[in-house]
């Protein structure tokens, strides 16, 4: 199932982009864990044995019942040790470096975490000294000693740190993402050239497309469409050399049967049969007219070398114009068509004669077909000396429906209710002449009555010969 006109197209470098920044996230994320929990326990290993050895040496002291007090709440925001010294027994607290702790004698000896709360914190990290030993000849009087510590500012050192070692991460993060828009943009500068060949192909004869400079990776869907080119291209030959061996062979036979046509003409008697005669007469020359357009579009679809590669010459554009207007005028004076040419001498433009010839042979003939019999056809030249060069032939037909305007360069398209006579292929091949030499066709219906306007704009190129 095909996607929607409307679907965003996929973009690899946002792709890439997101898939980055998830990925640094999750480096930054397993780094922090990684440093909290490793520095939480080196802290916590550190500060225990530091607390373990403040309260053996507190408990050995002749002084032991003499406390120097905190100076403020911050010392214990700091990692401060509170010290407390208890009764042999273990009931009465006979001194401590902060006495508005409250914090009871621990049960059992060694390390333990308490929940206590207080002005400044409601956790605790407590080592708690043995009672004293007779086996080691230890006096029976021998006080005890907790040190307390705040399990808060254990946990903010761990965090500190983990931020620490993640911060190179999240300063790495838009160096990445730089890197990667600039070196997707340089791979993307490749594809870019890549599709402006593309772009430039000529239908007619599309060439290959270089593998050296696109990337690696793109290397396989270049060759890939190289190799569709190659069979596009042969279908192309094929399709070619069918038309014109089928107009070849098809021109011999049907001029045969003009010739004979022709011969018949003195001996058909008056009446119905001369009717039908000039029916058949009709028949035979649109189908010798539909065979030379076949071979006319062969050649103006065959590649410039095969089609002989004629190079730009310098031609006088109303010569051209009043030689195609000349060699319809028979066709003119059978229909009682007043055709016309209006336009200044010697403008010259650099195209061939044959290929303007060409264009403005099928829309003369296409507007005298079409107009009704007794009206007017204009050709009109417009332009030159430096000013863009326009050719108009302006008819009085039927015009064109605006919904088949963009078919009518199909080829063998028709429209409805047009006059017999017509293969189909004039302006397909006026079309075909116009943009290989970068000349723009429009049609479009008049607005000042019944008709149709052909314009032909040869942009710049003009200029006015100097008389001679």
């Amino acid at each position: 199932m095909t996607r929607g006109s409307g679907a965003r197209p996929h973009s690899l470098r946002r792709q890439l982009w997101w898939w980055l920044v998830a990925l640094h996230l999750a480096a930054m994320a397993l780094t922090g864990l990684f440093s909290y929990q490793a520095y939480g326990r080196l802290i916590g290993i550190f500060m225990d044995e530091q607390m373990r050895l403040v309260a053996d040496s507190y408990a050995a002291g002749a002084q032991a019942h003499r406390l120097q007090p905190l100076a403020s709440q911050k010392a214990l925001a700091a990692g401060a040790f509170v010290v407390q010294i208890w009764s042999a027994d273990g009931r009465t607290l006979l001194a401590s470096s902060w006495p508005s702790l409250g914090l009871p004698l621990q049960t059992q000896p060694g390390f333990s975490t308490v929940d206590w709360r207080t002005e400044g914190d409601d956790r605790w990290r407590v080592y708690t000294g043995a009672a004293a030993d007779a086996a080691q000849q230890e006096p029976a009087d021998r006080p005890r000693v907790q040190v307390v510590q705040s399990a808060s500012f254990r946990q903010q050192r761990a965090t500190h740190r983990a931020l620490l070692e993640s911060l190179p991460i999240v300063l790495l993060l838009p160096v990445s993402l730089l890197m990667l828009w600039l070196i997707v943009a340089a791979g993307s500068r490749s594809l870019r050239e890549v599709a402006r060949d593309v772009a430039a192909q000529d239908e007619r004869n599309p060439a290959g497309l270089p593998v050296a400079r696109v990337p690696e990776e793109i290397g396989p869907l270049v060759v890939a469409f190289n190799s569709l080119l190659a069979r596009l291209r042969g279908a192309l030959d094929t399709q070619r050399r069918f038309v014109q061996d089928a107009a070849h062979e098809l021109r011999t036979p049907i001029t045969a049967i003009g010739l004979q046509v022709e011969n018949l003409r003195g001996l058909i008697p008056p009446g119905e049969a001369a009717q039908r005669f000039e029916q058949l007469e009709a028949g035979v020359r649109r189908a010798a007219h539909l065979t030379e357009q076949l071979l006319r579009l062969s050649r103006e679809d065959a590649p410039p070398a095969v089609a002989g590669g004629a190079m730009a010459e310098d031609t006088d554009l109303a010569a051209v114009l009043r030689e195609s207007v000349g060699q319809f005028m028979p066709l003119a004076d059978r229909r009682r068509i007043d055709v016309g040419f209006d336009g200044p001498a010697g403008v010259r433009v650099p195209v061939p004669a044959a290929e303007l010839r060409s264009i403005f042979d099928n829309l003369i003939d296409n507007a005298i077909r079409h107009a009704p019999e007794g009206s007017a056809v204009d050709v009109r030249l417009r332009g030159g000396a430096g000013r863009p060069v326009v050719v108009e032939v302006v008819d009085g037909g039927p015009g064109i429906p605006s919904e088949l305007v963009g078919r009518v360069f199909d080829r063998f398209f028709r429209v409805p209710g047009a006059p017999a006579g017509g293969s189909g292929l004039g302006l397909a091949i006026a079309q075909s002449v116009g943009r290989r030499h970068g000349l723009q066709i429009e049609l479009r219906n008049r607005e000042d009555g019944p008709g149709l306007v052909a314009q032909v704009r040869l942009g710049g190129l003009g200029g006015v010969a100097a008389a001679a």
